[in-house]
């Protein structure tokens, strides 16, 4: 059953803060395999002008991605999780993330579309540090593979 339309456009409340560490940076980093030393050293993520360590592009899709579970979770929505793979993923920064950011993140379903019984979701979510800046936008395409037919 397609998703509904209605649904597009509608904004979840922003998630509890998220705080950064220095250690879940570092793991991550290790984790993908990047040795960048700005990930891991703060006198090397100081030297090229930064606070403290910086996480890797990639790094916020954990905090968008459960925030995305809003969404995924809303009963009325109706999505069927269990059918579910993510599609794709693309960020726009407007700072790096860094050891110490209390991030939140708003999550709006951007589009909704069927396409040969498979149902397509964009979600969008923004991050906003502890003073109200915008950090990065994140979009997640989940799409939920048709019901195979008997």
């Amino acid at each position: 059953m397609a998703l509904d339309q209605s649904f597009v456009g509608r904004t979840y409340p922003p998630t509890a803060p998220y705080e950064v560490g220095r250690e879940k940076i570092r793991e991550f980093a290790e984790a993908v395999g990047d040795a960048n030393p700005a990930y891991t050293d703060t006198e090397a993520a100081k030297a090229l002008g930064h606070p403290d360590v910086v996480a890797p592009p990639t790094f916020v899709f954990a905090i968008t991605f459960k925030a995305a579970g809003q969404v995924v979770q809303d009963p009325q929505l109706g999505l069927d999780y269990s059918r579910v793979v993510h599609g794709d993923q693309k960020f726009a920064y407007v700072r790096p993330v860094r050891a110490g950011d209390r991030l939140t993140v708003t999550s709006t379903i951007e589009a909704i579309k069927s396409l040969a019984g498979n149902d397509i979701l964009d979600i969008r979510g923004e991050v906003y540090d502890e003073a109200g800046e915008h950090v990065v936008t994140a979009w997640t395409k989940l799409v939920a593979r048709a019901a195979e037919e008997v």
